[in-house]
């Protein structure tokens, strides 16, 4: 019986094999070692991390068995459309990543060795600038306040002048009726005047929502939540 993987695959050898999963786990390990140092957000996962090392190799083991066999294309995307994910991505950021290391398992499976290794090189320096230099931030630190007032037009025109006093700008996000309609909580987005702490605009808002809860998140647009 003759166990040769040249006779059995007929597309690839050991070479073929060993080449594509170990530059797909070295370009991949590198691509997850630059979201480890880029991640700034407090929901890091180390799961995420070695997924992005497990895909690139996992991809670039089907591209070998796939080939130019359009039968086997087919048979492999039945295969995987039962695959379903409930994991939700936090940040759009983490899909770029997703997208990196599946182009780097599909050129390392195709054999594009030294596009691979070009383009990843490219793109995490791309990312390792970005990074340092913080392109495109936007450095304006806003607020998310939530206040729980009596289902009055009066008390929801208090809470905005408050508002208007301590802060440079604001938006009302939604309304929610709680306790049964006892209460009106309303969220809204808003940036602080300079010279005006959270603590301050809890302490206004506090005096006119008759001691009911008043929550400011300060910095939403920078952490998850």
């Amino acid at each position: 019986m003759n166990f040769d993987i040249q006779d059995l695959s007929g597309t690839f050898t050991v070479w073929d094999i060993v080449m594509a999963l170990s530059l797909s786990f070295v370009l991949s390990a590198v691509v997850a070692w630059v979201y480890r140092k880029t991640h700034k957000n407090v929901s890091y996962s180390q799961s995420y991390v070695q997924t992005l090392v497990l895909c690139g190799m996992v991809i670039a083991l089907i591209m070998l068995v796939v080939g130019s066999n359009i039968a086997r294309a087919f048979a492999l995307v039945g295969a995987l459309s039962v695959i379903r994910f409930r994991n939700a991505v936090k940040e759009t950021r983490d899909v770029g990543f997703i997208f990196l290391v599946m182009a780097i398992g599909m050129t390392t499976g195709t054999r594009f060795y030294l596009l691979a290794i070009a383009a990843t090189a490219a793109i995490c320096l791309v990312l390792l600038l970005m990074h340092r230099f913080s392109w495109f931030s936007l450095d304006v630190q806003r607020q998310v306040v939530k206040v729980q007032v009596p289902p009055d037009a009066e008390f929801t025109a208090r809470v905005e002048d408050v508002l208007v006093r301590n802060c440079s700008e604001f938006e009302l996000v939604s309304t929610e009726s709680v306790r049964s309609g006892a209460l009106t909580e309303l969220y809204y987005t808003a940036r602080l005047k300079k010279g005006h702490a959270p603590a301050d605009l809890i302490e206004e808002l506090s005096q006119v929502n008759t001691g009911q809860r008043v929550t400011v998140l300060t910095g939403y647009d920078q952490t998850d939540v």
